[in-house]
C-alpha cells in the first residue's frame, strides 16, 4: 500500500534511529527543522527494529544495516538509500576464538565451526569477506552456527548453517568449547581469554583500508520510496540534518573519517559490501552501487555544478 505524505509544509517520520556518536544531537532536539517532525520508535537495540522496517513497512525514515538494505534492495522492498553512514568500524577484530582451547589462525577455520548471530549479519558479512579475499577462506568450507534468522523473511540459510539450541549464544558457546570460534562485534567483552583469529587485527585493518579505499559500514540512512517520490525537499533536508549532527557529534580530526557521506565517498565501500553479499549467497544477484540510489538520494552531497 502506497504512503501519502503532504504535498507541502512539514511533515512528521515514523523513524527507526538509534543515538550514537553521530545522531545523538538530531535525535536530541539540538539539530532541528521546521519541515519535519520525528515520531521516534526506539528498541532494546536499534536493529531490533529492522525486521518491522522491511517485513512491515513500518517507517518513513531510519537506519537499516547495510547487508539487510541490499536484501531489502534485491528483494524489492519500497526503500532508497541515503549515501549517509550511520556507523561504520573496521571488522578485523571482531571474530575471536578461546586462548584456553588452543590458537586458531584464518588457514586453521576450515572445517570448524562459527559462531554469529545470523547467516546475514553484517559484521559476518565483511568479515567473511576479508577472510576470502586476504587468507584465501572458503566461506562455504566453515560450519556457521547461528541464533537468528535474517530480517528478510523470503531468505533461507545456505546448506552449512547450523541453528544453535535454544537459549544459546554466540560467546557462551565460545566459553564453553561448543564452537571454535565466534563473531562477536560490540557486544565483544574485555576477557584476555578471547584472541582475534586475524593476528594484530588492528594493523591488518589500516593496512587493508590504505589498499583498498574500504571503510566498512554497519548501518547506514534509508528513506520509504513513496516519500522520496513525493517530497524530495524533505530527502534533502534530512540529509542536512544528518551530516550537521555528524559534524557536531564527531568533529573532523586527523583519523580516517568512518562515517562518510556521499554516493563517490561511499562507493568502494559500497561494492566491496555487494559483492560481499552475493559471493556468499546473501543476496540472489549482483547489485551496481547506483541501483541502490534514485535521482534525488544519488544527487545528495555531489558537488554543485
Amino acid at each position: 500500500m502506497q504512503k501519502t505524505y503532504a504535498s507541502q509544509g512539514p511533515v512528521t517520520l515514523a523513524t527507526l534511529l538509534g543515538s550514537n556518536a553521530s545522531t545523538r544531537s538530531m535525535k536530541s532536539g539540538q539539530i532541528a527543522s521546521d519541515l519535519i517532525r520525528f515520531d521516534y520508535t526506539e528498541f532494546p537495540q536499534v536493529f531490533d527494529g529492522f525486521k518491522d522496517m522491511v517485513r512491515q513497512d513500518r517507517f518513513d525514515f531510519g537506519e537499516l544495516a547495510i547487508v539487510t538494505y541490499l536484501q531489502a534492495h534485491a528483494f524489492g522492498k519500497p526503500l532508497i538509500l541515503l549515501p549517509a553512514a550511520i556507523g561504520a568500524r573496521f571488522q578485523h577484530h571482531c571474530i575471536c576464538y578461546n586462548a584456553q582451547r588452543g590458537v586458531i589462525k584464518p588457514m586453521d577455520l576450515p572445517g570448524l565451526r562459527v559462531a554469529v548471530r545470523s547467516y546475514t549479519q553484517t559484521t559476518g558479512v565483511w568479515v567473511r569477506g576479508i577472510l576470502q579475499d586476504d587468507y584465501g577462506l572458503d566461506p562455504d568450507s566453515v560450519t556457521w552456527v547461528c541464533f537468528e534468522d535474517s530480517h528478510l523473511e523470503e531468505f533461507r540459510d545456505p546448506p552449512n548453517v547450523v541453528r544453535a539450541e535454544e537459549g544459546k549464544s554466540p560467546l557462551g558457546m565460545l566459553l564453553a568449547g561448543e564452537v571454535d570460534a565466534a563473531l562477536l562485534g560490540s557486544d565483544m567483552p574485555d576477557d584476555p581469554r578471547l584472541q582475534p583469529v586475524i593476528p594484530d587485527p588492528k594493523a591488518a585493518g589500516l593496512i587493508w583500508h590504505r589498499r583498498t579505499g574500504i571503510v566498512p559500514m554497519n548501518h547506514m540512512a534509508v528513506v520509504h520510496a513513496d516519500l522520496v517520490e513525493q517530497r524530495p525537499d524533505v530527502v534533502r533536508e534530512l540529509y542536512r540534518l544528518l551530516i550537521e549532527s555528524r559534524d557536531r557529534d564527531t568533529p573532523p580530526g586527523n583519523d580516517i573519517q568512518m562515517r562518510q557521506f556521499g554516493v563517490e565517498a561511499l562507493r568502494p565501500s559500497l561494492e566491496a559490501a555487494a559483492r560481499f553479499a552475493f559471493a556468499q549467497g546473501v543476496i540472489p544477484r549482483p547489485i551496481n552501487v547506483d541501483a541502490l540510489f534514485d535521482d534525488t538520494t544519488r544527487l545528495l552531497g555531489a558537488p554543485a555544478g
